[in-house]
């Protein structure tokens, strides 16, 4: 059976994305709209009114310096208050934006500027010299701005005094991308998923009637912007709205906690390990939470007991759970802000204009009922464009029909709750951040002691996910250590991509047609 939303549909929000989500910033005005959660003194802010203004200017500049009409532009920055401010100007001048992990090798953005075709890039004067090496490698690239001042590249601030006129690009937000994002999907190498200016914009007013926001809540975007959970939750949804969002690059507890007290933060989105902390650190009881209304937690599964306990510490409703993946523009479901009592564990209800379908385990023919678990389809108007690129991958993910076939494990009870039962098979989730087991086991391949290996997910002490190898050495490298692996892999990835276990094994398990059997290998562990 197809499974529709309870809530009414919307239409498509055919608009281009800095003007479906900054078209009220006239009317928001002197409200602040971004936050340095990092400044002591509070002031370091932007207002809606300056906001619109300055992505404006830099647009212009972005145009006159040559970024036109179906370009890529890379932005490779942790979270700033010109973060925001850079993607809509690169949009407005008519780019596509492809956020880059700022904790990417060279090597890693390299690959990602190739596969994109990135012409510009816009990073931070700390991220510059990666930035530099990346663009080396790749080749193709025309120029690097920063976001605030170095002195051997142009920033984007001297934009903001520029007399060029504002561009005016005619974007069709059903088909041009306004970003691209980078997802393994459900297994593989990390492709660039294809999102329209209408698919994230009618994603936004699909979240609406689950996630009312307004002038005068406060947001604490802690989460990366790169990451499209925090693009859509803490950057496109609350500006477009009037929030003020709060500003912070990295997640460090007590500065969290302290932006919490500062800045009477009354929403959060985060991830479970953040909801662990809330739960159990013992540094929480030294800071004022009271402004503290609800907490919404996404990126990966969530443990009911966990989310009870962070609950319970804060005197606050039950923790919400969302889902969703970047190939949905992200989101699919959310419990809704209006639920007073949600089933333990589920992660929600089907936003408007949805449809899902829970594909039989035992037959792929057959639809499972209410009740019954099935991999977990969709359909809507947030469904991706496809993959940059890979249309054999874009068709192995999105049927003829238009389901996009998610490889997550769920079932829904009588009321409509969702609750997903089982992940997608390989994929691994460190923190929140997507891990694939492909990519590690061809860097793994590369290193002269090792004859085979397989890398799958198993759970850490906190509840997390890691990544753990299994290695076949080579017959001349009877010494080769799980250290000398580990620090073989550290040396060449993101730090959340690094090996955090590994086992030695005469042979890799795999089927006749060469598919790794990672079940055999999980039931070693």
């Amino acid at each position: 059976m197809v499974f529709h939303s309870e809530f009414a549909d919307v239409p498509t929000v055919s608009l281009p994305i800095h003007d479906a989500v900054l078209g009220r910033a006239a009317e928001f005005g002197e409200l602040p709209a971004l936050v340095d959660g990092t400044d002591g003194t509070g002031k370091s802010a932007l207002t809606y009114g300056q906001v619109d203004v300055f992505h404006r200017r830099i647009a212009a500049g972005l145009a006159e310096a040559g970024v036109r009409k179906g370009d890529v532009l890379a932005l490779y920055s942790p979270n700033t208050v010109f973060f925001p401010v850079a993607f809509y100007a690169a949009t407005r001048a008519g780019a596509a934006v492809t956020t880059v992990h700022p904790l990417a090798t060279p090597e890693e953005f390299a690959k990602q500027l190739r596969d994109s075709a990135a012409r510009w890039i816009v990073t931070v004067s700390p991220l510059l010299a990666t930035a530099r090496e990346a663009a080396r490698l790749a080749g193709g690239v025309e120029e690097v701005f920063v976001c605030d001042t170095a002195g051997e590249c142009r920033s984007l601030q001297e934009f903001l005094g520029s007399t060029a006129p504002e561009p005016v690009v005619d974007v069709d937000p059903e088909t041009d991308l306004a970003a691209l994002p980078y997802s393994s999907g459900t297994t593989g190498i990390p492709k660039g998923v294809m999102l329209t200016h209408a698919s994230i914009a009618t994603n936004l007013a699909q979240l609406e009637p689950l996630m009312p926001l307004g002038p005068g809540r406060r947001i604490l975007a802690v989460l990366p912007f790169f990451h499209v959970y925090g693009l859509t939750a803490l950057m496109n949804a609350p500006l477009q709205r009037g929030a003020t969002v709060v500003v912070l690059p990295r997640f460090e507890l007590d500065g969290f906690l302290a932006a919490v007290e500062k800045h009477r933060i009354d929403t959060l989105y985060v991830a479970p390990p953040i909801v662990l902390a809330l739960a159990k650190h013992p540094a929480v009881a030294a800071y004022d939470l009271s402004s503290l209304r609800t907490i919404i937690s996404s990126a990966a599964p969530l443990d009911a007991a966990l989310a009870d306990a962070c609950s319970a510490r804060l005197g606050l409703p039950p923790v919400r759970q969302g889902y969703g993946m970047t190939e949905m523009s992200p989101v699919t479901h959310l419990v809704p802000s209006a639920a007073g009592n949600p089933p333990p564990g589920t992660v929600g209800k089907l936003l408007p204009s949805t449809e899902m379908r829970l594909i039989a385990l035992d037959d792929p023919t057959r639809d499972a009922g209410p009740g019954e678990e099935g991999e977990i389809a969709f359909r809507g108007p947030q469904v991706m464009k496809g993959y940059l690129g890979r249309p054999d991958a874009t068709a192995a993910m999105i049927d003829a029909d238009g389901w996009l076939h998610t490889g997550d494990v769920g079932r829904v009870d009588e009321d409509g709750w969702l609750f997903v039962v089982d992940r997608v098979k390989e994929l691994i989730k460190y923190k929140g951040f997507q891990v694939a087991p492909a990519e590690l086991e061809a860097l793994l391949l590369t290193h002269h002691g090792i004859a085979d290996a397989a890398v799958i997910g198993v759970p850490d002490e906190d509840g997390s996910e890691i990544p753990k190898a299994f290695v076949v050495r080579q017959p001349a490298a009877s010494e080769l250590t799980g250290e000398e692996v580990a620090a073989f892999v550290a040396e060449r990835v993101a730090p959340y991509k690094k090996i955090r276990r590994v086992e030695f094994i005469e042979t890799v398990p795999r089927a006749a047609s060469g598919k790794i059997l990672r079940r055999e290998l999980r039931d070693r562990t």
